[in-house]
């Protein structure tokens, strides 16, 4: 599955993040069995159904029948590299200049323009 998912690199990524944004009615960053199903089918990622459970036995290690996509997202890219991590870091000490180790959206929109 993660070879699949590096082939198409990026933008397969990026369209799943949004993807799972946007059906995130409750915005809790949780996804039921049947809504991950469905994204990996939309983005042509489907896997044998026994490959789709033992995924979901994974994601699912509480038991709560919802995953959580940042973790999904972390369980099949794993940890970032240091130099993506030193780089995110870097951001997000220019985002809490008031170094509250917190960064309210008031702050997140002065440092960023979507144009």
């Amino acid at each position: 599955f993660r070879e699949t998912l590096s082939k198409r690199g990026v933008r397969v990524i990026t369209g799943l993040g949004k993807y799972f944004r946007q059906i995130d009615k409750k915005r809790n960053g949780l996804l039921s069995q049947a809504a991950l199903k469905e994204a990996l089918k939309l983005f042509h990622l489907e896997m044998p159904e026994g490959d789709f459970e033992s995924l979901w036995l994974i994601l699912d290690d509480s038991k709560s029948d919802k995953v959580d996509y940042g973790e999904f997202t972390h369980a099949i890219f794993g940890e970032m590299n240091e130099y993506r991590k030193t780089f995110v870091r870097k951001a997000y000490m220019k985002l809490d200049f008031n170094k509250t180790g917190s960064v309210p959206m008031v702050d997140v929109r002065k440092c960023y323009c979507a144009k």
